[in-house]
C-alpha cells in the first residue's frame, strides 16, 4: 500500500478577502481539506474534501464561508494538498 502524503500552506487574509481565497485554492485542485482559524489560531470551519467534489455541492459551505467572513477580521486558511 502507497501512504498518500500531502503537505499544508497557510493563508493570512482579512474577512473580505476570505471567500475569494478560499474558491481560488478549490480551482487549483488538489485540496484535501480546508481549515479556517480566527485571529487568535483557534479553528472556526473546517471543510474535508474528496477528489471530484465541485460545484453544487461545495455550495453550503461557501455560503458559511461566507458568513464567517463576515465575523472575521483577520483570518488564517490552512489547505492541505495531495502530493503528486
Amino acid at each position: 500500500m502507497s501512504e498518500e502524503k500531502f503537505r499544508t500552506e497557510e493563508f493570512r487574509v482579512n474577512g473580505e478577502e476570505l471567500l475569494a481565497k478560499i474558491k481560488n485554492l478549490l480551482k487549483e485542485g488538489n485540496i484535501r481539506r480546508v481549515i479556517i482559524k480566527d485571529k487568535d489560531g483557534k479553528v472556526v470551519f473546517e471543510i474535508p474534501l474528496t477528489f471530484g467534489v465541485v460545484g453544487a455541492l461545495l455550495a453550503p459551505q461557501l455560503v458559511a464561508i461566507g458568513a464567517i467572513a463576515a465575523l472575521l477580521t483577520e483570518a488564517t486558511v490552512v489547505v492541505e494538498k495531495a502530493e503528486s
